[in-house]
């Protein structure tokens, strides 16, 4: 399987403002801006993973320009049949996050057909919500309300966007075939009990596992006046060859040299979990 290749050109400096508002907002000020944000920052994240990670075909993609990066992001009409049931996906997740439902977003990639909570790699986003409004928040840390600007979350868009490419590019080739699940969880208090977002269908409790050493990587954070999203990336130790190679793999909070500062890796052994997820993607 091939993976896909960080696109990069060279700034232009007065198409920074432009370049920024087409692909996001122009400001984040009301709750409604900034729940529209954070649903694309998600959007980006998945289809920024899924083409570094060489799992849909190029086509399957548009281009989209953000600083000196061409950022490939999954089209609404593709051809691909795995590519449009992920933007169905997503399209659920967002219905769930519109009515603040939603909790916790879980994508596994696996390879045995037959055996889906066997996985290789996960991703996974954790919502909460406040007064101001919904909170995105992968695997939440603390609690530190912050004031921020524009420029703030723009800044901090970048450097997120930037370390997560270079960790995709970072781990090694997946196979020939893979297949991706996602997983719903949501906040029993206040979603209605026959809910379920549109593209999904009622889970169970269930077990998810990785098969050897898991990996995780906590990548970085965006904040915004309402959200905060932190994203943390998990593979199998198999999968992260090249950082072992050269002698960067740790069990310890520092930072290897081939991703960027500020990037946490942390080993584990054999992971095991049981979860009980409202929903599952259809």
């Amino acid at each position: 399987m091939a993976a896909g290749k960080m696109c990069m050109r060279t700034r232009r400096n007065k198409e920074a403002t432009t370049e920024w508002t087409g692909l996001f907002m122009s400001d984040l000020k009301t709750k409604q801006e900034s729940l529209v944000f954070i649903k694309r920052m998600m959007a980006v994240a998945v289809s920024s993973i899924t083409y570094l990670r060489g799992i849909f075909p190029e086509d399957a993609y548009r281009s989209r320009y953000l600083e000196d990066l061409c950022i490939k992001v999954l089209r609404e009409d593709c051809n691909s049949p795995g590519a449009s049931k992920i933007v169905k996906w997503m399209m659920g997740c967002f219905d769930a996050l519109q009515k603040q439902y939603l909790q916790i977003v879980f994508i596994g990639v696996y390879t045995n057909p037959k055996e889906p909570n066997c996985i290789i790699e996960s991703y996974q986003f954790k919502f909460k919500y406040t007064k101001k409004g919904p909170e995105m928040d992968v695997l939440r840390n603390d609690d530190v309300n912050t004031r921020v600007t524009l420029e703030d979350t723009k800044r901090a868009s970048m450097v997120l966007i930037r370390k997560l490419f270079l960790l995709m590019q970072n781990l090694d080739v997946l196979p020939n075939n893979v297949y991706l699940t996602m997983k719903l969880y949501y906040y029993d208090d206040v979603t209605p009990a026959d809910y379920e977002p549109p593209g999904f269908k009622e889970g169970e409790c269930d077990s998810l596992w990785f098969e050897g050493m898991a990996v995780h990587f906590k990548v970085g954070e965006v904040q915004t006046a309402f959200h905060t999203l932190r994203v943390r990336v998990s593979a199998e130790q198999g999968c992260v060859q090249k950082l072992q190679e050269e002698n960067h793999l740790r069990e310890t909070k520092q930072v290897p040299q081939q991703i960027p500062p500020g990037t946490e890796m942390i080993m584990v052994g054999p992971e095991v979990g049981l979860f009980k997820y409202r929903s599952f993607g259809l």
